[in-house]
């Protein structure tokens, strides 16, 4: 018997946007779902009692609320790009391996840049 391995390891294996993309699309679906709860459970909580809506205002202009929030922004923007590329897929378009990178591409260029635009956006709505 062979003491080769029967898989590549990761020291050897070629990381592709695809795979790295597939990799980080479920991360962030799965921190999605809990920051989903997380906001429900928040809008509970300041249904509750009025007060705790100045407890709030302070914590999301304070840079540990501004750092969430444009994290979250970001998961929601990069999921949703990445999404409508696997809708593509689904639909049998963008299998070439020059269009699967450029698309790859333009959904990590494309978050921060959605990013970039919803929390301006919502900054200028809201000041």
């Amino acid at each position: 018997m062979s003491n080769n391995p029967l898989s590549p390891h990761l020291q050897i294996y070629k990381w592709h946007i695809s795979s790295l993309l597939s990799i980080s699309h479920r991360i962030v679906g799965v921190l999605n779902f809990l920051a989903i709860i997380m906001i429900c459970l928040w809008f509970i909580f300041l249904s509750l009692d009025s007060s705790n809506f100045e407890v709030t205002k302070d914590f999301l202009n304070s840079i540990y609320g501004k750092f969430l929030t444009v994290s979250l922004i970001w998961s929601f923007s990069f999921h949703i790009l990445n999404e409508i590329r696997h809708l593509f897929w689904d639909m049998g378009y963008g299998f070439d391996l020059k269009i699967s990178k450029i698309t790859g591409l333009f959904v990590i260029i494309g978050s921060f840049i959605l990013c970039a635009t919803i929390y301006l956006i919502g900054k200028n709505l809201f000041i």
